[in-house]
Order: structure tokens, then C-alpha cells, then sequence
């Protein structure tokens, strides 16, 4: 049995967690997941302006406080740090294990990133259709910022086999970064496809770190105790494909088979085709059992052939946003605030302002639920203490969604009685990011791993 614990859910989570990982009992490997779409675009930015940059620095931050741990313990750690860069962040990390004076073997998974080819795959005839639209990659092409490729878990695998005792990866499997000490411990072959699905799943279940220990958990929430403490995920695992899900004892949070499938529910897709690089999972087929206070055990779990294909995340400018918001107060709160959207879509449609969408919610009455919310009636409406105009415009017209930065504020003099105005200052304009899934053969790449040994 080996434990593979994780302690980083997205880039911004917890700083504690993967450390409190480490030292607060025993585990073999330490998965930290820092990526997801949006992020390698700002990564991509970052690297541009600084070819040193494009990295998970925090993730630096963290292995300067952990590294004698990790030696100690024989801890191994896999995290997909690397961003668009995983040599620039293999390198920070070589830094500190020098001014430690330890030594440590670390790996980079490079390879995922195509931006330079995309040319290249384009006039080949490779057109990277959108999965959603079947539009070609041509068509927004010029507004490209970063292009990654979706690595599995093997070479990881590889990495680990050569000695590695921290792996970094570019855009490998939030999955995959669970899955490889698995295939690697336990010697799974490439169409094991029921255990490398059991590998998957596992790594689906703890790759959004405390969401599955009792975080986020609509489920009895205010019984959980000690969030303030609560202990991330942890995955027991054995060499059949029978795991066992739990974390530290002594730390606060829940798990249980209803926690649990709530994380499994989790961008999950068709339930029977989860889709990998590593293979097809079906998650109709998974067994849970309370296995004891906060141990939930997973089996019966199977799955089938990997597909051709690698997905590819492509990221692209398309156009410019702005959000603002005005609060207003009882009494006729949500009247008030009503008033003003109406006063503020009127003096924008006078001023010849086109927006490709413009949106309001309004905080207190309907804004969490959107158009599935129903009218207040007029005497909840009434009763309403406090609501919150928020509006916001889209537009490939930089000039327009500025104008409307310029004509919220005014409202607080010249439109309905209001509480405060705009507390941040002026709306800023923002650059629309949107997302481009692709599919690439996956004969048309293949990783790099590189192992390099610190200088101690």
C-alpha cells in the first residue's frame, strides 16, 4: 500500500496545506495540482515579459519550507508547477536545494507546449477543430496566447523510474499526477485499463484537495467540525485498484461516502467515459464503503482503451470586459437598484454604445441563481435590507467598454438615492480570455523528461 496525498486544489490554495501534508503524518507522495485553463494563459503573459517566469512560484516558496522534511520522510512530489516553464521553476528549485544544502533529484515533464507549432500542425492539415463548435483553430488564430498539450500520467512514470525525487510537468492530468506513483510502485501495465481507471479516479478524487474532506460540502455542512483545520485529501492505495480515500488524523473536516461522491460529480462529463491520455474511465462502476470514521473505500471500478488522441488546451483574446456595481439600502432596496440598471442601459444606448452582451445581477435578490431565480415577490422585495447592482459589458470595441466605465459612477449624484458608489474607484477594463478545446493525435508528440541532480 502506498499513500499519496494532496495538498494544492488550484493555484491560490491553501499555503498551509501541502505542508501541514508532510508533517502531520505518514505519506509517500505529494501531489500538488496549481493548473487549470485560464492559468496558462497568464503564465504565457508572465513568461513573455520575463523568460524567467511562467511558473508556479509559490510552489518554490513551499519546497524551501518542506525540503529537509521531504528528505527525511522520503517523500516524493509530483506537481504540474511548471506552468509554460518548468525549466525556469526546475532551476528555482535546484537554487534553494543549494543554499540548503541538500541534495535532491528533480525531473521536468516538458513537451505539452505546442504555441511555437501550432503553424507548423496547421499547414500539415491538422486544424484543431473547437470540440464544441467544429470551428477550425484558423478562425481565431491571430488572437492565440498559449496552446497546451493534455500529458497523462506515464511520463511521469518515467520520471519517477529514472530516480526523480521532485517532478515538475507543464499541462499533464490533474489525474495523472496520482495515477503515475501507482503504475510506477505497483508495475500497471500500459492496458491495465481497470486498475490505470481506479488510478484515475483516484486522482479524481482528491485533485481538488479539501472539496472532497469536507470543504464545499452542501451536505450537513454545519456539522463538519474544524474547518479551520481541516485535513486534505489522502489516497491509500493498493496494487489491485482498491483504494481507500481519508486524510490526517487529528485534522479537522468529514470524509464520507456523501462528501465524496460530491467531489466525484465534479466535471465529471458522461459518467461512463471520463475521458484521459491514460485511458476511458466509467465511473458507474465504482463500489463506496464507509470503511471507518473518515475512510471511504473505492472498488469494483473498471474502464477501457485509451483514445488516439491528446486534448489540447488553447486560450485566445476575445475582446474586452468591465464590471461595476452601486449598493443600495432599505427602504425599496431592490427598487432602487432596478431603477438604476434601467437609467444606466438608457444614457448608454443614447450615446450610441454597442456591447456584444451586457449582464446585471442584483446581490440579494437573484443573483447566485441567475435567470432560474423567480421575481421577488413585492413584499419580499420590500423587505429586502441591502442589494447590489452589479452590471458588467463585453465588446470587441475597447473604446466603448471604457465609455461605460465612465458613466457607473455618475449614478451615485444622479440616479437613485444610494448607500456608496463604486468602493474600488473605477471599473477597470479587462482582456476577455476564452477557452479552445482541441484534439491532436497523440503520434504527432511526445514528452520530454529530463532528470537533473542538485550540485550538493
Amino acid at each position: 500500500m502506498i499513500r499519496i496525498a494532496n495538498g494544492q486544489g488550484f493555484w491560490g490554495d491553501s499555503l498551509e496545506a501541502p505542508v501541514e501534508q508532510v508533517r502531520r503524518g505518514p505519506i509517500d507522495y505529494l501531489t500538488l495540482d496549481y493548473l487549470a485553463e485560464v492559468t496558462m494563459s497568464i503564465l504565457q503573459k508572465q513568461r513573455s515579459r520575463d523568460p524567467k517566469t511562467g511558473y508556479a512560484r509559490d510552489f518554490v516558496d513551499m519546497i524551501a519550507r518542506v525540503l529537509p522534511d521531504l528528505k527525511q520522510r522520503r517523500i516524493r512530489v509530483i506537481a504540474n508547477a511548471g506552468g509554460v516553464n518548468p525549466t525556469a521553476c526546475k532551476d528555482a528549485v535546484l537554487d534553494v536545494a543549494k543554499r540548503q544544502g541538500i541534495s535532491v533529484s528533480v525531473a521536468t515533464v516538458a513537451g505539452d507546449d505546442i504555441m511555437e507549432r501550432l503553424d507548423s500542425f496547421l499547414a500539415r492539415g491538422i486544424e484543431l477543430k473547437n470540440m464544441d463548435t467544429g470551428e477550425p483553430l484558423a478562425a481565431i488564430w491571430a488572437n492565440v496566447q498559449s496552446a497546451n498539450v493534455y500529458f497523462g500520467a506515464w511520463p511521469v512514470v518515467d520520471a519517477l523510474t529514472k530516480g526523480a525525487e521532485i517532478v515538475i510537468t507543464g499541462r499533464v492530468t490533474d489525474t495523472g499526477l496520482a495515477l503515475a506513483p501507482m503504475i510506477h510502485e505497483f508495475g500497471w501495465k500500459a492496458d491495465d485499463w481497470n486498475k490505470l481507471s481506479a488510478g484515475t479516479i483516484a486522482g479524481h478524487s482528491i485533485e481538488c484537495g479539501a472539496q472532497s474532506t469536507g470543504g464545499n460540502c452542501q451536505v450537513d455542512w454545519e456539522t463538519i467540525p474544524h474547518l479551520e483545520d481541516v485535513g486534505y485529501p489522502i489516497v491509500e492505495a493498493e496494487p489491485d485498484g482498491t483504494f481507500c480515500l481519508t486524510k490526517h488524523a487529528g485534522t479537522g473536516g468529514r470524509v464520507t461516502v456523501a462528501s465524496v461522491k460530491e467531489q466525484l460529480l465534479y466535471e465529471m462529463g458522461d459518467p461512463r467515459e471520463y475521458i484521459t491520455p491514460d485511458c476511458v474511465a466509467d465511473f458507474t462502476t465504482i463500489h463506496l464503503d464507509q470503511a471507518g470514521p473518515d475512510r471511504v473505500r473505492f472498488s469494483g471500478i473498471r474502464g477501457r482503451a485509451a483514445t488516439d488522441f491528446y486534448k489540447v488546451s488553447i486560450s485566445y483574446s476575445a475582446g474586452f470586459k468591465s464590471i461595476g456595481s452601486m449598493v443600495y439600502a432599505w427602504p425599496d432596496a431592490y427598487k432602487k437598484a432596478r431603477a438604476a440598471d434601467h437609467i444606466l442601459r438608457q444614457r448608454l444606448d443614447r450615446l450610441g454604445l454597442r456591447f456584444d452582451a451586457v449582464r446585471t445581477e442584483f446581490l440579494g435578490a437573484n443573483a447566485c441563481h441567475g435567470i432560474a431565480a423567480a421575481e421577488p415577490s413585492p413584499e419580499i422585495a420590500a423587505q429586502l435590507p441591502e442589494v447590489v447592482l452589479r452590471i458588467g459589458v463585453r465588446s470587441e470595441n475597447r473604446a466603448a467598454v471604457e465609455r461605460f466605465t465612465k458613466e457607473l459612477a455618475p449614478l451615485a449624484l444622479n440616479g437613485p438615492p444610494i448607500v456608496t458608489g463604486l468602493g474600488g474607484g473605477r471599473p477597470r477594463v479587462e482582456e476577455i480570455v476564452a477557452y479552445w478545446p482541441a484534439l491532436i493525435p497523440k503520434r504527432e508528440l511526445t514528452p520530454e523528461v529530463t532528470v537533473w541532480p542538485s550540485e550538493n
